[in-house]
């Protein structure tokens, strides 16, 4: 047997840009490590800040991101994310400069969900701030433009303390947050089929949406773990 080498690090094919943050990163969270079984590369991007991703549409962060991703891919990333949804709008610039596969946005999913769902049903979006979720951040990724957008502003703690970058998390009330969007998700569309998750800091309470909408929750998780099965697939005894 020939080991073939080329990279500095082995074994962690996915590669996670992170935004520069200091709010709590729980289990479940994108940026926590034992979020994921299996290894991953971790990345950070000098001056990334939510606010500035999201409220800002990440306006000259694209060169940054590039630089980083170009480094991963160096250590020994196969495929690409990151840990924010609304860099839909870097979609296209990272798959081209990167040259591995870019996954940077959970609302990658969207088509494939709908395709799930029986007629009358329709995929919708929770995000963390339904105000800067534009069109473009939907389209960029193949999603209608007219898909069902919800938001956690409402709450009183989960989008302010990410948003603004805050380090303390009362884990309760941000759970209590995205319960109340979902139900309130819920009532609003009645044709709602399933509920994807934008934000990837909302991975820690799928289980809580899923368990008081009784509907299918995706989110970055689903994604990347999907993702992650195409560039290290399992390998079977034989018969």
């Amino acid at each position: 047997m020939i080991a073939k080498g080329g990279k500095t690090v082995y074994g962690a094919t996915i590669g996670i840009l992170m935004l520069e943050t200091r709010f709590p990163r729980i289990p479940g969270d994108m940026g926590h490590a034992l979020t994921w079984p299996f290894p991953v590369l971790y990345k950070t991007v000098r001056g990334a800040s939510p606010d500035r991703v999201v409220r800002q549409k990440a306006e000259g962060l694209l060169d940054a991101f590039i630089e980083a991703g170009r480094e991963m891919v160096k250590d020994g990333a196969d495929g690409i994310t990151t840990t924010c949804g609304f860099l839909s709008l870097m979609q296209e610039e990272l798959a081209d400069a990167l040259g591995v596969p870019v996954a940077t946005s959970s609302l990658m999913q969207a088509p494939m969900i709908q395709s799930l769902l029986p007629p009358g049903r329709r995929v919708g979006v929770l995000t963390i701030s339904k105000e800067s979720l534009t069109p473009e951040h939907l389209t960029k990724v193949g999603v209608p433009a007219d898909t069902p957008v919800w938001g956690t502003e409402g709450g009183a703690e989960f989008s302010r303390v990410i948003l603004n970058d805050e380090d303390r998390l009362d884990v309760d009330a941000a759970r209590a947050d995205l319960v109340q969007a979902a139900s309130d998700f819920q009532a609003a569309h009645a044709d709602l089929g399933a509920i994807l998750l934008e934000c990837t800091n909302m991975m820690p309470y799928a289980a809580d949406v899923r368990r008081v909408t009784g509907l299918p929750v995706f989110s970055i998780r689903s994604f990347v773990c999907w993702f992650q099965s195409s560039l290290a697939p399992a390998r079977f005894p034989d018969p």
